[in-house]
């Protein structure tokens, strides 16, 4: 991967208090990694200590959620011609070092589209990685249970945002992504366009400061909308992306 081009997407709302730190991380870690902040409509001090932090900061109008941010990072990388994003959340949570693990799994398997960083992937002890609330627990198991049962392949951490995508990735997904909460849909969307994913074991943090978007009160909710998601992405018609074909020929040939 040396030879091409890679760029790190940190979609960020709110995140004045943790998102220099995280971006001066990247640079110290991932010095061949451009870092792009999408500000989603924040209204904190966000974009200037993205700036200070010496990010290229690109300004949503208004708060379009995690997805519109997302998908803002992949139309940037597309657009940029980057042949590699990885996604670090703007809360201090992903370890910008761990971006290496994601990397080398790439590589050793070069037919991945998508390389996923897991909270919960058992090493050499029983114990998680992470000490998530039972309550987030309890809708991460349901969703992995729920695609191990569509897509086959044994998934542990579908709502993890810390993902590591392709050239071919970046073209789905500048063209199509999930809103509200994609990380779950975005894994059913890659099973239905033909491309692959898998998952690596990496370390985690809790949030660096502020307060996550979805509280214990959401959880339910959120697991409600997930599932909701995934059944209306299983009766969705979409354009499936042949081997060297541009999206915009998939997307007429589904008409």
């Amino acid at each position: 991967m040396s030879s091409q081009r890679h760029l790190a997407l940190v979609p960020a709302f709110n995140e004045g208090r943790n998102v220099a730190s995280v971006i001066r991380d990247i640079h110290a870690q991932l010095p061949e990694f451009d870092v792009v902040v999408v500000d989603d409509g924040s209204t904190d001090d966000t974009v200037q200590q993205a700036e200070s932090a010496g990010a290229r900061v690109v300004r949503l109008p208004f708060n379009l959620g995690i997805g519109g941010a997302v998908q803002t990072g992949f139309r940037y990388a597309l657009e940029h011609g980057y042949d590699y994003m990885v996604q670090i959340d703007g809360d201090g949570q992903h370890d910008p070092a761990e971006v290496r693990r994601l990397m080398r799994t790439m590589e050793r398997r070069p037919e991945m589209d998508m390389v996923c960083g897991s909270r919960f992937l058992r090493g050499s002890t029983d114990a998680p990685l992470y000490p998530a609330p039972i309550s987030r627990r309890t809708g991460i198991h349901l969703f992995a249970f729920l695609l191990r049962r569509i897509v086959g392949p044994k998934i542990s951490d579908p709502t993890s945002g810390f993902r590591l995508y392709n050239r071919r990735a970046i073209e789905l997904f500048a063209r199509d992504y999930p809103h509200d909460y994609p990380e779950v849909e975005a894994v059913l969307m890659l099973h239905h366009n033909r491309l692959d994913m898998c998952e690596t074991r990496v370390r985690m943090f809790e949030r660096g400061g502020g307060q996550s978007s979805i509280s214990a009160g959401k959880s339910l909710y959120y697991m409600i909308k997930v599932l909701l998601a995934l059944g209306v992405g299983l009766a969705r018609r979409r354009p499936v992306i042949e081997s060297g074909e541009p999206p915009a020929v998939a997307a007429e040939r589904a008409l």
